[in-house]
């Protein structure tokens, strides 16, 4: 889909004008620009959710908890999110992908990072987020997370070449996607970074999240997760690093020399009890993700700030602006958001509020509700199949 309509936004209550053509900033509109008005808002470049997971979108509507409780994050993978991961089927994924997409642009999140698995739904499963993405009019950038966890290295090729079949477009673009490196051979991971470079893009995978990582890679023969990807060339430069918890300065300083982005997700790291990613203050390409949490970034951002406050960590302030960076970079736009070059997305407050969400020069969100959608619509369906979920989840 073209986004070639040309938008002039604006004035707002400061007198900003941006103005927008074939979905990028442009210094002046075009003749016969359509107008957004917003004489009583603000434009503010919108927020990046530099790591989620959209299969995770009917979590919200009374997913059961897992039974026998788990008491460490190696048992809340297994008994909560691997059992949901292989339940998933097509209509529940759209469901899912459709009310977290949803929820975001209307929270004025501009852009998703996302990591996706569905052991039983591989082939396709990225081609339905993408239809998601396109037609709410979210910037995305998707992979298939490639695992060994339940079928072997078969799963993993299946896994990497779903990651080859993403429909690139004006608002979508492909990564190579891993899991985690406790979870697959080294032959798949050469293999990752090998299909990330005929691609022309970067690996998305989980690093350090858990201890059971760090210890993991150290039974193989490698000082952690990290040595291990970059020993096995999948360290391609402009890599997104999820979490970094468990990572030491040292580690993290030279994820700054090989240029990658790490993504600290503070609500789910603690949740998920594996603590609070203290170095990652010694790298400066950090962005800020949810891990499949809501994709409210202003919510995330709160978190951020308290446990950053707890642990004496002065340097989350640059963490969620990072991610409009990281979207430039993969989009090969202008970095500095809504100056020309920069890619047309935008939000505009009023009285602190989200009024209107502009993504490509399209306008997806106009006063306070989704264009073309009903968000009440969207829940509903979300509910019917979230019910379906929890019962393929409990015959698993």
């Amino acid at each position: 889909m073209a986004l070639t309509q040309p938008l002039l936004i604006g004035p707002d209550r400061h007198g900003r004008r941006v103005a927008v053509a074939d979905g990028l900033v442009v210094a002046a509109p075009p003749v016969g620009a359509d107008v957004l008005s917003c004489a009583d808002g603000e434009i503010f470049s919108g927020a990046v959710c530099s790591h989620t997971h959209l299969y995770s979108g009917l979590a919200r509507y009374g997913m059961p908890a897992a039974s026998p409780a788990p008491e460490n994050f190696s048992q809340i993978l297994e008994r909560v999110w691997w059992r949901l991961d292989r339940a998933l089927d097509a209509d529940t994924l759209r469901a899912s992908a459709t009310d977290y997409v949803a929820r975001a642009l209307l929270a004025g999140t501009i852009a998703i990072v996302d990591h996706h698995e569905s052991p039983n739904l591989i082939e396709g499963s990225l081609a339905i987020l993408a239809d998601v993405c396109q037609q709410l009019g979210m910037r995305a950038l998707l992979c298939y997370g490639a695992s060994e966890r339940n079928f072997g290295s078969e799963e993993a090729d299946r896994g990497l070449a779903e990651c080859r079949k993403v429909p690139a477009s004006p608002l979508v673009r492909a990564l190579v996607g891993l899991h985690a490196s406790f979870t697959v051979s080294d032959d798949t991971i050469r293999s990752a970074g090998e299909l990330a470079r005929e691609l022309g893009t970067v690996v998305h995978v989980h690093v350090a999240e858990d201890l059971a990582d760090v210890e993991d890679a150290r039974s193989r023969g490698y000082d952690g997760p990290l040595e291990r990807l970059a020993k096995l060339g999948a360290l391609i430069p402009g890599s997104i690093l999820a979490h970094g918890v468990h990572l030491s300065r040292e580690q993290v300083e030279s994820t700054e020399e090989q240029s990658c982005w790490l993504v600290q997700n503070p609500r789910s790291n603690e949740g998920n009890r594996v603590g609070y990613a203290q170095n990652l203050r010694y790298a400066q390409k950090v962005a800020l993700g949810t891990d499949g949490w809501n994709g409210d970034m202003a919510e995330e951002e709160a978190a951020l700030f308290r446990l950053a406050k707890a642990h004496g960590d002065d340097s989350a302030a640059g963490r969620l602006a990072a991610g409009l960076a990281l979207i430039a970079e993969r989009f090969s736009a202008g970095p500095e958001p809504l100056k020309p070059g920069a890619l047309g997305d935008l939000v505009v407050r009023e009285n602190g509020r989200v009024r209107h969400v502009v993504v490509g020069g399209r306008i997806v969100v106009e006063n306070g509700c989704l264009a073309g959608r009903a968000m009440d619509a969207i829940s509903a369906d979300a509910q019917k199949h979230a019910g379906r979920l929890w019962d393929r989840m409990a015959a698993l």
